[in-house]
């Protein structure tokens, strides 16, 4: 009988750990190398960037901006991480990505694509009226322990272009409810070049949770993310998000992180840091 009944409590307890299962996922801009950035360039700040993640240790991240050299760089210095993702100008190791960092220890990779921000989004190229290519990474991903699956998809917005913009943050949401059909948990995380009243921001709320304003305990950090590397200067611009499908996933904490070191910021973006479960 007793062997029953410690059998029983540790059936419940996995199921209570399971229902309780916590992840921590970032959004980082890190700021692509840059020649002309003096005591910014990307040789005096790498170190520490990647000791700043480490030290928060999220189960997967993504990260806006990273040429090949850097992602390569952030692949050698995470030993437990894996990565997905693609150059946006030819498809392999050219220009910027969008690439999502997961820790292998944890998670499988079920699928993961890349898409253009364009009206031929299976194409290398330029949507609208933007400046220059932009994607979106998405990858799905399986706890190895629980069996627990989402989808995170990771974009970088352009600067410049109206139309670009808007049509971008509409195309997202249609290849997210087409691609995500048993409808799991989603995040939306990037560099958005967008303030929170804008068309598109306002638009993606209404389709996703805005992290910052659902998460359960109050926000923590700064109310903007791009700091320009003005370490003397407020940061007010709000340009970076999480968002998250409505129905299946809490926020419990979200913090903008503005860590700094001898006054200089490891990137001209603060990194973004939610904790979730899921319902």
């Amino acid at each position: 009988m007793k062997k029953y009944i410690f059998i029983t409590i540790l059936i419940l307890g996995f199921v209570q750990f399971v229902a309780a299962q916590n992840y921590d996922i970032m959004t980082y801009n890190i700021r692509y190398s840059n020649s002309h950035d003096g005591q910014n360039k990307w040789k005096k700040r790498k170190e520490y960037l990647c000791d700043q993640i480490s030290y928060y240790n999220p189960d997967v991240f993504g990260i806006q901006e990273g040429l090949h050299s850097q992602v390569i760089y952030l692949d050698n210095y995470f030993k437990d991480y894996k990565y997905v993702g693609i150059g946006r100008d030819d498809a392999k190791t050219k220009g910027e990505y969008s690439a999502i960092f997961y820790n292998a220890t944890i998670f499988n990779v079920l699928e993961s694509d890349t898409f253009w921000l364009s009206k031929t989004p299976e194409k290398i190229s330029v949507g609208w009226d933007a400046a220059m290519e932009r994607i979106c990474t998405y990858v799905l991903l399986k706890d190895k322990k629980t069996g627990t699956q989402f989808y995170v998809f990771n974009t970088h917005f352009d600067h410049r272009g109206t139309k670009a913009r808007i049509n971008s943050a509409k195309l997202i949401a249609k290849k997210i409810a087409r691609i995500n059909k048993d409808k799991l948990p989603v995040f939306l995380m990037g560099d958005f070049n967008l303030l929170p009243d804008s068309k598109p921001i306002q638009f993606l709320s209404k389709e996703f949770n805005d992290s910052k304003l659902s998460t359960i305990h109050k926000p923590f950090g700064p109310d903007g993310t791009f700091n320009g590397f003005k370490f003397d200067k407020p940061v007010t611009d709000r340009i970076d998000y999480i968002f998250t499908s409505i129905d299946n996933v809490l926020v419990h904490k979200f913090a903008v992180i503005s860590d700094s070191k001898d006054c200089k910021y490891p990137s001209d973006h603060f990194p973004i840091l939610v904790t979730v479960s899921f319902e």
